[in-house]
């Protein structure tokens, strides 16, 4: 349960970052802001729950980490994309014509390709690296942890509406 707790807090943090709230970025010139320093933390948790439910040996974890920081890079630029995409569509949710509400759908379509596209691309380097059903299980924990996100960022995100429609 105690994972599960931290499991939940990660998955609030990330899906705050992921509407545009704070910023998911790398390392700035300037000192940390209190938001890059929460993202911080929340990689870090992330980190702890996918290493609690990995149940790596020392020989895969030496493996294992390096890509999974790899991984978590490209998925990051992914991220940005999504939290880009999640800022736009809030401001102008309410005034969206047909032409620009078809563009917020494939610019979402184009994202979830792209998180597919990064899994394609790292899948074969973790198996090389690792036994399958440890590949297996990295890229369950990475899906649930994904699909309790985009739930939680689904209860955050407003329906396209008319600019007529009233909330």
């Amino acid at each position: 349960m105690r994972v599960r707790g931290c499991f939940t807090a990660c998955l609030l943090l990330l899906a705050v970052a992921m509407c545009g709230l704070v910023s998911i970025g790398a390392a700035q010139e300037n000192p940390p802001t209190q938001k890059q320093l929460d993202i911080n933390a929340l990689r870090a948790q992330r980190k702890a729950v996918v290493g609690a439910n990995m149940k790596l040996t020392s020989k895969e974890a030496k493996v294992f980490w390096p890509l999974y920081e790899q991984y978590e890079e490209a998925m990051d630029r992914v991220d940005k994309r999504h939290a880009r995409e999640l800022k736009d569509y809030a401001k102008n949710y309410q005034n969206l014509t047909n032409q620009q509400a078809n563009q917020k759908l494939d610019e979402v379509i184009a994202v979830e390709q792209d998180r597919v596209n990064v899994q394609k691309q790292f899948i074969p380097r973790f198996r090389a690296a690792l036994p399958g059903i440890t590949v297996t299980r990295f890229f369950q924990i990475d899906n649930k942890l994904h699909a309790m996100v985009q739930c939680q960022i689904a209860q955050l995100v407003p329906l396209a509406s008319k600019p007529d429609e009233s909330q």
